[in-house]
């Protein structure tokens, strides 16, 4: 069950930091107005500055507001973080404003040319002007939940003292580590896509007539439909990652490296170059569509399985290096495949899925992990028994005319309600003060909460 360094870390009586990542969460959401219409409000003013406030911001449109939570040393603390970030926000919103609960965008104009673009300063708006000719407003337009994982630093410390031989730095330790993760997510992509999909359909105007699928599917957003460029991420290694990217770039298929949205990003150092020297610090994990039974786009039962994912990809043994390639290859077909079946469908490949949950429960058995791993593992086994119990497929039975507009707008009317009775709203933001993450905590939280504060950026 375990590679060299899994055993190594096993042996020392050490898994439980393997699964003690700190956590970031991204969550993108669209304002709209009550009738389900792109909002014509401008930037709430509540939330600070867009160009400078670190945990409220925007992305692609002016109306594609994104929530960003400091790291946090737990799922629970991220959720704490990320559903007081969400409701300062909200509170934010002028009167009829909602932020929208699903992955794909409300109804669009069919005069889409009229569409603000994000405020994000000169270089960054040019950047945008540029993505819009080569790919068209939609492309732009689908949200998701983005997860940043860094690894505790005690699982390098112990594989540097025992595997020195192997390793001759930090560095070096940190981008096979990260490298070995991302390719596990990579190759089990398709398992989290018919797990957690959740945007079967799109609303009008978001395809061209006669595009786009006849019938809901798993997830458009993390299928071919869905957004920005094709462009394929090499993750043989840190410094072929760099290279290929970079390559995309001089031959014009990237923009620039800030245009490679892959399902899983290295980060680390703002200037790509210089990030193989410098080390991967954290992964950004982009494959999660919006969950929209949760006011915050992600439940905490989700967190947990990603955690526990990341720690079994550490202890499993390695991919061969030249195997890397074609088996994420394969992976990204599968991952197709599912994202377009219909979602009451027995997936094609629930074979390999169930075979994949085992080897999680029985890995979850052997480093005795808590019973809420448990549960959630028995509760996504359900749903590779019964589709009927997948997001997605909860989600068509409430389509009207093929339309979920109905259902979201009736969401999100609920969630706004609900925020705006919160005892203390936040309004920290509204002098647009840049607040650290330890500012941002002590103005949230007033002592009610305590996050792990070995965890806490300063």
């Amino acid at each position: 069950m375990f590679g060299e360094i899994g055993q190594l870390i096993f042996d020392n009586e050490a898994v439980a930091k393997t699964s003690d990542f700190t956590m970031g969460i991204e969550i993108e959401m669209q304002r709209v107005d009550e009738n389900g219409n792109l909002s014509q409000e401008p930037y709430p003013a509540g939330a600070g500055d867009e160009q400078t406030n670190p945990w409220i911001t925007n992305d692609f449109l002016e109306t594609m507001s994104e929530v960003v939570t400091p790291p946090a040393a737990h799922a629970l603390d991220a959720m704490h973080y990320l559903f007081s970030i969400n409701n300062a926000l909200r509170s934010a919103l002028s009167p009829g404003e909602l932020l929208w609960p699903l992955s794909m965008p409300p109804r669009l104009p069919k005069d889409k040319s009229k569409i603000p673009l994000a405020k994000m300063g000169p270089k960054k708006e040019a950047y945008l002007k540029e993505w819009l000719k080569r790919h068209g407003f939609s492309q732009g337009t689908p949200c998701g939940a983005h997860i940043n994982l860094s690894i505790d630093p005690h699982v390098f410390d112990l594989v540097l003292a025992n595997m020195s031989d192997r390793f001759n730095s930090k560095v070096e330790l940190q981008n096979y580590l990260y490298a070995k993760i991302a390719q596990g997510f990579l190759r089990y992509r398709w398992v989290i896509t018919y797990l957690f999909g959740a945007s079967p359909v799109a609303e009008a105007n978001y395809f061209d007539p006669g595009k786009g699928p006849k019938a809901p599917i798993r997830s458009i957003r993390q299928s071919s439909h869905g957004f920005g460029n094709p462009f394929s991420g090499d993750y043989t290694n840190v410094q072929r990652y760099v290279d290929r990217i970079e390559k995309g770039v001089a031959d014009g298929k990237l923009i620039s490296d800030y245009e490679f949205h892959g399902a899983v990003r290295f980060k680390g150092n703002t200037h790509l170059r210089e990030l193989p020297k410098t080390g991967v610090s954290y992964l950004e994990l982009r494959m999660l569509d919006l969950d929209p039974s949760s006011s915050v786009g992600i439940r905490t039962n989700t967190l947990r399985f990603i955690r526990l994912l990341a720690s079994y990809f550490i202890m499993s043994p390695a991919m061969n290096p030249e195997e890397v390639e074609k088996v994420i290859a394969r992976s990204d077909k599968m991952n197709e495949e599912v994202s377009e079946e219909h979602p009451n469908d027995v997936s094609k490949y629930q074979a390999n899925a169930r075979a994949f949950l085992q080897s999680l429960e029985m890995y979850a058995d052997r480093i005795q992990l808590g019973p809420e791993y448990q549960e959630e593992l028995e509760d996504l086994q359900d749903r590779v028994e019964n589709p009927l119990t997948t997001p997605s497929a909860k989600l068509i039975t409430h389509l009207k005319n093929g339309s979920l507009e109905e259902y979201a707008i009736k969401r999100a009317k609920r969630y706004q309600q609900s925020a705006l009775q919160s005892i203390r709203p936040f309004k920290g933001f509204e002098n647009k003060a840049k607040l650290s993450a330890n500012e941002l905590k002590q103005e949230l939280f007033k002592g009610s909460w305590e996050p792990d504060k070995s965890k806490v950026d300063k």
